[in-house]
Formats: structure tokens, C-alpha cells, sequence
């Protein structure tokens, strides 16, 4: 049985409807967009991962909401157990940081186009974000 860790992510909006993504510079699914986020560090609260974890990554702040819903992952050697939060974009200036090499926005019918992390366009149509 593989280690499961803990990790958050989080769908931020913009005022024109779009969607927040990293392109991944790093393993696990270096070269894809995905959601910002990552894994919780010892004792911390998984809503704050996310807002944690949404800096590091764009630079940009946020309020968390409710969970939507959590997605697991199954990596070369260990489960990610990603709980997935829904936030109010805040103050900051987008820019790619930690270990994304690019952010961006995007709508739905862009998503298409891009290389994304595994059933992400499924994830968010069952959470209700298109």
C-alpha cells in the first residue's frame, strides 16, 4: 500500500468567468496545467494549504470557501488525497512562482486545448464549476 498524502487545491475565478492554472514544473505531471495547489505540511488545516499554496504559486491571495470535493491521484509512489476548495480572488500580482513555470487564465472552451493533469476538465464538471 502506497503512502497517501495530504494536499489542497483551489479554483479561483476571475471577473470574466475564467479559471486559475500552473503549468507543473515539477514531478508529479511536470509539463501539465492543474489547479494551484499542493501538499499540507505537518498539523496544517487544508483550507490553508490552499491559500498557502495559491501565493507560493501566483503570487496571489485569496478567502477559501467551502470544499468542493477531493480527487485522488496515484503517483509512481505514493496517493494524493487532494481536497479541493473554491476561493474569492484577493490582492497580488499573478506571477509564476515555486514550482510553477507558467499561471494563467483560462475559460472552459480553452481547457480543451491545453495539456491537463488527469480527468481536471471531468473534476470540475462534477464540482460544478462549468
Amino acid at each position: 500500500m502506497q503512502p497517501r498524502v495530504l494536499a489542497a487545491s483551489v479554483v479561483v475565478r476571475d471577473g470574466r468567468g475564467r479559471i486559475l492554472l500552473v503549468l507543473r514544473g515539477h514531478e508529479p505531471n511536470m509539463g501539465r496545467w492543474s489547479l494551484p495547489g499542493g501538499k499540507a505540511e505537518v498539523g496544517e488545516d487544508l483550507s490553508a494549504t490552499a491559500t498557502r499554496e495559491l501565493r507560493e504559486e501566483t503570487g496571489l491571495r485569496c478567502d477559501v470557501g467551502r470544499e468542493l470535493g477531493v480527487v485522488e491521484v496515484v503517483a509512481s509512489v505514493r496517493t494524493y488525497e487532494i481536497h479541493v476548495f473554491i476561493a474569492q480572488l484577493g490582492a497580488g500580482q499573478l506571477v509564476a512562482g515555486d514550482d510553477a513555470a507558467q499561471v494563467g487564465w483560462f475559460s472552459r472552451e480553452e481547457l480543451t486545448a491545453l495539456s491537463l493533469t488527469d480527468r481536471l476538465l471531468e473534476h470540475l464538471e462534477e464540482f460544478g464549476v462549468f
